[in-house]
């Protein structure tokens, strides 16, 4: 709260794997000696204007050896309702031991169905790396997000690859129904802050849920300046909930999504080692009429069209990132 994070729009704060404790003989399973009161924590999440998430797996264990809610699927579902959780993460790890890939649907199915019978509404969101189309039955099984690709590193590369695979699923993304190119990796330390923000405009616009995967309590002011850039997380969090599409022109990749209101956002991203002047067309916008208005979201000011085109240079790795209007 202190950060500015929750008025940004960062209301979860997910507690991931190693809470787990041990199943008692009903099979119940507390939360361990590290999270000694999981209903009185969820309380004072609550009370600060945020929410809670926690996490398992469909196998016997969880990814670190924890245990998974294979075989407890509606008492584990009861006990994260009766706790006051707000959100899930269902991790496939361990299950593909006692699973084969193809019953992926199934498997998670089963929780969804546990999640909905409690009559608290969680938030479930499906992490199976993308194997098995997840992006066209996904919201069948009750999900609301689901992971497209492998975990992310704090690399360039790998974010670029995460991203990448973001356009195949784009016809499948909308209100409710998110795919997942993995947590944001800003202020980590191993991309440079021109690669950062490129990572945040990219999960922007192809409408990613912005999960912070930096330490929030230290954040230097230009990681808050990214993570903290409210006019680009409207263009994420667009009630439109469509993904951008590239396309590619050399070392210069363009992204344009459409928004709700007519208006687009659009990121033109510096794959190459040297910085490069690139130029935006509005015929290639596909707006209604001609642009009125035209705004860099980094350097937060209005920029002007001229002749149907505006140019920058984008640093090596670098993004432009502008939502222009025809209103």
């Amino acid at each position: 709260v202190s950060s500015g994070m929750r008025d940004a729009g960062y209301v979860y704060v997910n507690i991931d794997d190693t809470w787990e404790g041990v199943r008692d003989a009903h099979g119940n399973l507390p939360a361990n000696h590290k999270f000694p009161d999981m209903k009185a924590l969820a309380d004072y999440v609550h009370s600060k204007g945020l929410k809670l998430g926690i996490y398992s797996s469909p196998g016997a264990r969880t990814c670190a050896g924890y245990p998974g809610s294979y075989g407890h699927e509606e008492q584990d579902a009861k006990a994260f309702a009766a706790w006051g959780i707000d959100y899930l993460k269902y991790d496939w790890c361990s299950a593909r031991n006692t699973y084969k890939d193809e019953k992926l649907q199934p498997v998670y199915q089963k929780m969804g169905d546990a999640l909905q019978a409690t009559g608290r509404p969680i938030v479930f969101s499906l992490c199976e790396y993308g194997m098995g189309g997840v992006e066209k039955w996904g919201p069948e099984v009750g999900g609301n997000l689901w992971r497209t690709t492998g975990d992310i590193r704090d690399d360039w590369s790998s974010m670029i690859e995460n991203v990448e695979k973001q356009v195949p699923t784009a016809p499948y993304a909308g209100p409710g129904r998110w795919n997942d190119p993995d947590m944001l990796e800003v202020g980590n330390g191993h991309m440079t802050d021109d690669e950062y923000r490129t990572h945040m405009s990219l999960w922007a616009l192809v409408a990613s849920p912005l999960l912070a995967g930096n330490d929030i309590r230290t954040m230097s002011p230009v990681t808050k300046s990214i993570l903290l850039n409210k006019e680009l997380i409207e263009v994420d969090q667009d009630s439109l909930g469509k993904q951008a599409s590239p396309a590619k022109n050399g070392d210069l990749e363009t992204w344009v999504k459409p928004l709700a209101d007519g208006s687009v956002a659009v990121g033109v991203i510096n794959l190459g080692s040297a910085s490069a002047r690139a130029t935006v067309n509005a015929s290639d916008l596909r707006l209604a009429g001609p642009v009125k208005k035209a705004r860099d979201l980094w350097a937060h000011k209005d920029v002007n069209f001229k002749g149907g085109a505006y140019s920058d240079t984008i640093p090596s790795h670098g993004v432009l990132l502008l939502h222009v209007s025809d209103r």
